[in-house]
């Protein structure tokens, strides 16, 4: 197992995917707590329509899933804030509408999209230099969000009295929706949009079981994020599976058995 770490493919690989590990369990517990699970689900899907922009008009199509899942991002903030819909009926409506549209978008292209259903599935093992650099540039980037994160905490348990507080709250809301999108968006590349989604929830929802307070949570979150991590990545190679969800089996495997290690405490 040690000797696959000299393999080149597999140490982008193993720093891509705690790259990923790092950026899903930052957001990850909000997600969770915030019961934005479904947002990060859609947006995941959203990007798609991206992506098929791009294919379309023969970009990068990491450089237009950007901007257009932002914009789904930030209209999905607008109507919660002014409307009286549901989260998720609001949610649900933009992720179709944007799914449709990267199947009208590749529908049209003359292009290979062979680049488009990547993305849906992505390959941890095919991670380029070019994809490290940019999960790198976001990773540093995410530094910068860390003094907001005691006001998303603040909000995310008492919204109200954060309000009441003087906390923006609503401005808080776009940031941190519009940063998810984009951290979604350069994830997808490496890992795809279906995986992404279960890193962003499973380690927060394994951590919400045991941990007593939302720091307690975040800290297990992204420990648990690096540990499952490296140990599906590395077990995957020999074992002949498939990177990416041999890592997710190993997060759901445990998210159970942590399930039912705490009823078998409470019981006791």
């Amino acid at each position: 197992m040690l000797e696959v770490l000299g393999m080149p493919f597999m140490q982008r690989a193993l720093l891509g995917a705690l790259m990923v590990a790092y950026l899903a369990n930052f957001f990850g517990p909000l997600v969770v707590q915030r019961r934005m699970a479904f947002l990060g689900s859609g947006l995941a899907h959203a990007a798609f329509g991206g992506v098929a922009l791009g294919v379309l008009l023969h970009l990068e199509p990491l450089w237009t899933a950007l901007p257009f899942t932002v914009l789904v991002s930030i209209g999905i903030t607008a109507i919660q804030h002014n409307s009286t819909l549901q989260s998720d009926t609001i949610i649900g409506i933009f992720f179709s509408a944007a799914m449709a549209l990267g199947i009208v978008f590749l529908y049209q292209s003359d292009a290979y999209s062979r680049d488009a259903f990547s993305y849906l599935f992505g390959s941890i093992l095919a991670i380029q230099p070019a994809d490290l650099w940019v999960a790198l540039a976001v990773c540093v980037g995410s530094l910068a969000l860390w003094p907001f994160w005691g006001s998303w905490a603040y909000a995310t348990f008492d919204r109200n009295l954060a309000v009441v507080d003087r906390v923006s709250v609503r401005l808080h809301d776009y940031v941190l929706q519009a940063c998810l999108a984009l951290t979604i968006v350069v994830c997808m590349k490496l890992v795809g949009i279906i995986l992404f989604s279960a890193f962003l929830v499973l380690p927060a929802a394994t951590a919400r079981v045991f941990a007593r307070s939302f720091a307690g949570m975040t800290v297990m979150a992204m420990i648990l994020g690096f540990a499952t991590t490296i140990v599906g990545l590395l077990a995957s190679h020999p074992l002949s599976l498939p990177s990416g969800p041999a890592i997710i089996l190993l997060q759901t495997g445990i998210f159970f058995l942590s399930l039912a290690a705490r009823m078998l405490i409470r019981r006791h």
